[in-house]
């Protein structure tokens, strides 16, 4: 390799395009196994964000299983999850369409099995599993066709597709994870009420499941409103296992019949937040042994303990990040089948032999990746915070093979802000970060009070102070790479979409640290989100902020359209169309106060995008849009000039 060139921080000349950053396929990969026969989702940015459903068995090349153009995706609780479920070479899927369920047999049309609704897309089902006999599906569904709220159940769908779903289970706000045992005689559940999301309390409940696909004596087994259960699972002889956080952390548990007996407890996070549907974070063998994903200390393992889980095992594998809805043991092989990546490779589809941590990708890994000389690997740190208090973040510096800095000079940082905002940031390999870096530009992605994978105190932090801590954080993390030598003082940048979104939006007005903002489809207006959101996160300010009206005033006191005179620097605005979480009107509302201050900013809109861009050619407009937006603010060259996007009162100083 030649000698690196001496070039500016953030006018670096990377392979990493903004057109090959939007076509990562990336995203929570839904997989399963059934029959011999490996499943996952994938998406694809190029084809307008569609899902397909690929599939493989024995030593065939993958493909596709759902027909060209057919869409596999839900939309319940808006998130979706769990779309598809399958027996054999026979799937059952949502379509994005119209939300009604398919089945597909190989090389023929796909056959609805749900009626029709009155209203276009009104009945939504995901988180479905056959049973036993494979007469029958037992899903959510989310009801969208009567006025006032939306309803959610839990009904049984006959897999051949003849007759009405029949409800087993109504009444409640939300359910999740029916789980028909491996005799087909019981079915565990989970349901939960608002003002609470899924890791503020959830239920699990145990019933008799009859012959006419009824439910007979219902028993709540575990859970409240102070204990977060997720992931119930059947072992295939027959006992109940389950994730709970009531030690504080999410571990695994296994229902004795009369009481629920711990597995093994560790300081570490065996389950996540349920933004969408059909996470599996373990997996049972049929010898007894649990394999399972966790996360410890801003990190992700992979481990197994045996039937008596008196021990943990950590399987040593090149991966390093796992992702939730990925993690399942196929027999045929006697192999786990995970989905899962590394600092320097996106998430991909694996089979995993649990003994030797050997792997054989199963799924296309891209082969037009950058050179690792490109590529920045994350540093996890430990950082001071207000209140004597500490957060987490990682740190990824600038890194590209062909060229350096001037001596003396120090890097633009970029401080991301995760969405959520009971999320959190991990170290998957994403081409979009090292987009940036490759640039020039240092990023550290925060993991701030209220993040998951630190256990449920530091979870709660965040309860009635969003808005505030999360911003504190932000900037006591730039501030520590400051006083590191790590920063420039005088370019830093926060982004964040969406609750993120939010946290970049209140860090520019109510404190005079960063130098410009991104944001993405973010919230402006707690009010408005608090009345004009999907069910789901209806309530989901209840614990953030306080509960609405009666805590009016700091909803106001937080909001940062109401203090848009503050604001002192330049931001970048983005925002989908089609948005039910954060409605465009909140963007638009924030632009005409930017305009009527004189502020330089700048705003993309875009057409067919809801909550969270979707589309190649959108995300790539977006990067591009943003680069050029900071190249013109600071002042630095682009070697590969972007299209531009318009900036209003650029003249305008800081």
């Amino acid at each position: 390799m030649s000698k690196p060139t001496i070039i500016p921080y953030g006018s670096w000349t990377s392979p990493i395009s903004a057109a090959q950053a939007a076509a990562q396929r990336s995203g929570r990969n839904q997989a399963m196994v059934s029959g011999g026969v490996v499943y996952w989702t994938e998406n694809r940015p190029e084809e307008g964000g569609r899902v397909a459903v690929m599939r493989k068995s024995g030593g065939n090349p993958p493909e596709e299983a759902t027909p060209a153009g057919f869409n596999c995706r839900t939309r319940v609780h808006e998130y979706g999850g769990g779309a598809f479920v399958a027996h054999g070479k026979i799937l059952f899927c949502a379509n994005f369409e119209d939300q009604r369920l398919y089945r597909i047999h190989p090389g023929t049309d796909p056959v609805p099995i749900t009626p029709e609704p009155p209203v276009a897309a009104g009945l939504r089902y995901a988180d479905g599993r056959l049973t036993p006999d494979v007469k029958q599906i037992v899903s959510v569904r989310e009801s969208h066709l009567a006025e006032g709220e939306v309803r959610n159940e839990i009904v049984a769908i006959q897999s051949h597709g003849s007759g009405e779903p029949r409800v087993l289970a109504t009444g409640r706000d939300f359910y999740a994870a029916p789980r028909p045992s491996p005799d087909g005689k019981s079915m565990a559940w989970l349901e939960w009420d608002h003002p609470r999301m899924p890791w503020d309390g959830t239920e699990l409940w145990l019933a008799d499941f009859s012959s006419k696909s009824s439910l007979v004596n219902p028993r709540k087994i575990a859970g409240g409103s102070t204990e977060s259960i997720c992931q119930p699972e059947w072992s295939p002889n027959g006992v109940l296992h389950f994730v709970s956080d009531r030690t504080g952390w999410w571990n695994l548990y296994r229902w004795a019949g009369d009481r629920a007996e711990a597995l093994l407890l560790m300081e570490a996070e065996f389950g996540s937040p349920a933004w969408g549907f059909g996470y599996s974070h373990y997996a049972i063998l049929p010898d007894g042994r649990i394999a399972a994903m966790y996360s410890k200390d801003g990190l992700d393992y992979l481990g197994w303990m045996p039937p008596d889980g008196r021990e943990w095992r950590r399987i040593d594998t090149e991966l390093t990040s796992f992702t939730p809805p990925g993690l399942h043991f196929d027999e045929a092989s006697g192999r786990l089948i995970v989905v899962g990546g590394a600092a320097d490779r996106p998430p991909a589809v694996y089979a995993l032999d649990i003994d030797t941590g050997g792997l054989e990708a199963l799924s296309t890994i891209d082969s037009d990746l950058p050179d690792p000389s490109y590529i920045s690997r994350p540093r996890p740190i430990t950082f001071p915070t207000t209140g004597g208090q500490i957060a987490h973040a990682l740190f990824y510096p600038p890194q590209n093979g062909d060229h350096q800095a001037p001596a003396g000079t120090l890097p633009p940082l970029i401080v991301i802000s995760h969405g959520g905002p009971t999320s959190r940031t991990t170290s998957e390999f994403t081409l979009p970060r090292q987009y940036w870096t490759s640039r020039g530009f240092a990023v550290v992605d925060v993991n701030y009070r209220g993040s998951t994978g630190y256990g449920r105190p530091y979870r709660e932090l965040l309860n009635g102070t969003w808005g505030v801590y999360d911003v504190e954080d932000c900037i006591a993390a730039a501030q520590y790479l400051v006083d590191q030598g790590q920063a420039d003082p005088e370019r830093l940048i926060i982004r964040g979409g969406s609750a993120g979104g939010y946290t970049t939006l209140c860090a520019l007005t109510f404190h005079d640290v960063f130098a410009a903002g991104a944001s993405y489809y973010g919230v402006a207006d707690l009010e408005t989100l608090a009345h004009d959101t999907h069910k789901f996160e209806s309530r989901y300010l209840d614990s953030l902020i306080g509960p609405y009206p009666e805590a009016i005033e700091v909803y106001k006191r937080r909001s940062p359209i109401h203090f848009a005179g503050q604001l002192a620097c330049p931001i970048i605005l983005f925002q989908g169309l089609e948005d039910r979480v954060v409605p465009p009107a909140q963007a638009e509302t924030m632009v005409e106060a930017l305009r009527s201050k004189g502020l330089p900013h700048a705003y993309l809109a875009f057409q067919g995008e809801g909550h969270g861009f979707r589309q190649a050619d959108n995300v790539r407009r977006a990067l591009e849009a943003e680069l050029y937006f900071y190249s013109r603010i600071f002042g630095f060259d682009l070697p590969d000039q972007p299209q531009p996007v318009e900036i209003k009162n650029l003249s305008a100083t800081r």
